[in-house]
C-alpha cells in the first residue's frame, strides 16, 4: 500500500513539473504579445496624446496584465520618485521585473536597447524606435510560438514518463 501511495506522489510531482515547464513555454508568446501591444499603446500616447512618459507608463500599467504591467508601473514610479534619467529608470525597471517574466535573453536585449533610445529623440524618431522594437519582438514571438508548438506536448509527456521511469527503477 505504501509503495502505491509513494508511486502516486512521484507521478503527481513529475507530472506537475512537466506542466510547469510547459506553462513557461506557453507564457512566453503570450507575454510577448502583451509587450507588443504595450509598445503600440505607448506609441499612441506619445504621438497622438502628447502624454508625458511617466503618465503614459502609469496608464499602460493599469491596462496590461501582470507581469508586463509591473514593468511599466515600476518605470513610472522610478521616473516620478527619483532623480534619474529615463534610460536608467527603464534599465532598473527591466532588471527589477525581469525575473517575474517568462521572457528570454533575446527579448531582454531588445528591451534594453529600446530603453537606450527612450525619451532621447523627438516624437517621430521615437515612433521609429518603437516600430523597430515591435518588429524585433514580432520575430521573437514567432520563435517563441514555434518552440511552444514543438516542445510543449513533449515536456508534459516527459514529466509523466520520467515519473514512470523513476517508479520502475525504485521498485
Amino acid at each position: 500500500m505504501m509503495k502505491i501511495i509513494g508511486a502516486a506522489f512521484i507521478i503527481v510531482a513529475t507530472s506537475w513539473t512537466g506542466m510547469e515547464a510547459a506553462k513557461q513555454l506557453s507564457l512566453r508568446p503570450q507575454q510577448l504579445r502583451h509587450l507588443k501591444s504595450a509598445l503600440q499603446s505607448l506609441e499612441a500616447e506619445i504621438m497622438y496624446g502628447h502624454t508625458p512618459l511617466h503618465e503614459a507608463s502609469r496608464k499602460l500599467a493599469t491596462q496590461l496584465s501582470k507581469p508586463i504591467s509591473f514593468l511599466f508601473e515600476t518605470f513610472a514610479t522610478k521616473l516620478m520618485e527619483s532623480e534619474t534619467t529615463v534610460r536608467d529608470a527603464w534599465k532598473e525597471s527591466l532588471n527589477d521585473t525581469w525575473k517575474l517574466t517568462a521572457l528570454k535573453q533575446g527579448e531582454y536585449e531588445i528591451l534594453r536597447q529600446f530603453g537606450e533610445t527612450l525619451g532621447r529623440h523627438d516624437r517621430y524618431s521615437q515612433q521609429k524606435q518603437i516600430h523597430l522594437a515591435i518588429t524585433h519582438l514580432e520575430r521573437e514571438e514567432g520563435d517563441a510560438y514555434d518552440r511552444q508548438i514543438k516542445y510543449e506536448k513533449m515536456v508534459k509527456s516527459l514529466g509523466f514518463l520520467s515519473g514512470l521511469l523513476l517508479i520502475i527503477l525504485l521498485m
